[in-house]
């Protein structure tokens, strides 16, 4: 039997191949698995809810594949978008549904205490690393998600461009940083007042 590369191979092709390849599944699986576990981790706080979300999801992805369809975006989108319908699902009912891992036979996870402590290495980022990591992104979005998250300030009022304007460009007063040029100045206008 040949064995078939499936690490080359897109998602939405991984996806399409679930249904008559069990593998490909489980190597979208594998590709996926811990930016999942990531987002639950950081969303719950706690290693075992996120365990359960991520394989409630990807049960659900399983079952969903043959329907997904790349024209309404990317396999990663459609997965988070399963994704954020679980949390959404934990906020509203107060537990981790398990309708789509009991649909498929997939008996209840149990985690061991070195899984519980990989799955919370991977909410690894303090808040050091994601201040300097805002830091890569463009001035005009850096200053909208400074303002947003860090400052707490509210949707207007990032929208106001007055404001948006006064927290990208520092006032110039060039005689602050050059003290020739402040000398220069004071005595120029006093020149010029006696005049």
């Amino acid at each position: 039997m040949e064995m078939v590369d499936h690490a080359k191979r897109s998602d939405a092709a991984l996806l399409a191949l679930t249904p008559a390849d069990a593998e490909a599944f489980g190597a979208f699986y594998d590709r996926r698995e811990r930016a999942v576990l990531a987002f639950f981790r950081r969303a719950t706080g706690r290693a075992d809810l996120a365990a359960d979300l991520t394989g409630e999801v990807f049960a659900q992805a399983l079952a969903c594949a043959p329907r997904f369809d790349p024209a309404q975006g990317t396999a990663r989108a459609w997965l988070f978008g399963i994704a954020r319908h679980e949390l959404a699902n934990l906020w509203e009912r107060g537990r981790v549904e398990n309708r789509a891992r009991a649909r498929l036979g997939i008996e209840p996870l149990i985690l061991t205490d070195e899984a519980i402590e990989r799955i919370d290495r991977l909410d690894g980022l303090d808040d050091a690393g994601v201040l300097e990591l805002l830091e890569d992104l463009p001035e005009d979005q850096r200053v909208a998600v400074r303002g947003r998250v860090v400052e707490e300030r509210g949707y207007r009022e990032l929208a106001d461009p007055v404001v948006l304007a006064e927290r990208r460009a520092p006032a110039r007063q060039p005689w602050l940083t050059n003290p020739a040029r402040s000398t220069q100045g004071v005595a120029a206008r006093a020149d010029a007042r006696s005049r």
